[in-house]
């Protein structure tokens, strides 16, 4: 079984990541398709160079090996997909026979955590756009709704909340999901040391500290346009 996890960027896709890796019958994927993005779109990403350096830049080559044999014997292979990395012109058929689900976040949250790394970054960084357009074919395909996970229900219930992730992509749920060692993990992309300072300190999911976000004037009109779309995705969420 291959299950394909959408997210946008600071939306607890890495902790997500490290809760199917703690399984005993998973292999996870970390972003498979950064360097392609990178290498494709030229953005200033911190590290950009080593990525496109040492990670597979050729997207056709990704897909292949994201369909061939799951690594290490196991019978799950859990990749994590950044919504925004799938490129124009990208086939997204190669997934129909995926098992997919989506991790949301409060906009707001996710553009004030992308400002410490992309100075003005637009809607398309959110990934949000993509993350709708991969849902409405995944529900074409499947006649289903898929599985939508909002961060802040996650991180109110972790167990909870998996459990009913679990039940959705028709998994048992393991304990051991609940939490995994700290620090910087094999399976992490060599942009871990740009982008996971935060989940590398953790042992699990964290409660999340309630504090106030003030959003520069600038950067409203992304949030107008986020809002939509957040709203439609939000509706669909798997219901604590």
């Amino acid at each position: 079984m291959r299950i394909a996890m959408w997210s946008g960027p600071r939306n607890l896709s890495t902790a997500m990541m490290r809760s199917f890796a703690s399984r005993s019958d998973t292999f996870v994927t970390d972003e498979p398709f950064y360097s392609a993005f990178l290498k494709e779109s030229m953005l200033p990403h911190p590290g950009a160079e080593e990525v496109i350096r040492n990670h597979e830049s050729d997207w056709k080559a990704v897909l292949k090996h994201l369909n061939g044999p799951i690594p290490d014997g196991k019978k799950i292979w859990y990749q994590k997909h950044m919504a925004h990395h799938l490129l124009p012109g990208m086939d997204c058929d190669w997934v129909q026979d995926f098992r997919h689900a989506f991790l949301i976040r409060d906009p707001v949250a996710v553009v004030a955590s992308l400002t410490g790394f992309i100075h003005y970054p637009t809607l398309r960084d959110t990934g949000l756009p993509q993350q709708a357009a991969i849902f409405h074919a995944v529900k074409r395909w499947t006649g289903k709704i898929p599985p939508v996970i909002d961060c802040k229900d996650l991180l109110a219930d972790p167990r909870g909340m998996l459990s009913k992730l679990c039940a959705r992509l028709e998994i048992p749920f393991e304990e051991s999901m609940l939490s995994w060692k700290a620090g910087i993990h094999p399976t992490d992309g060599c942009w871990a040391k740009h982008w996971y300072a935060k989940v590398a300190q953790t042992t699990g999911f964290e409660a999340a500290k309630e504090k106030r976000i003030t959003t520069p004037e600038e950067l409203e009109p992304i949030l107008f346009g986020c809002k939509e779309i957040f709203s439609f995705l939000y509706e669909n969420r798997i219901v604590p």
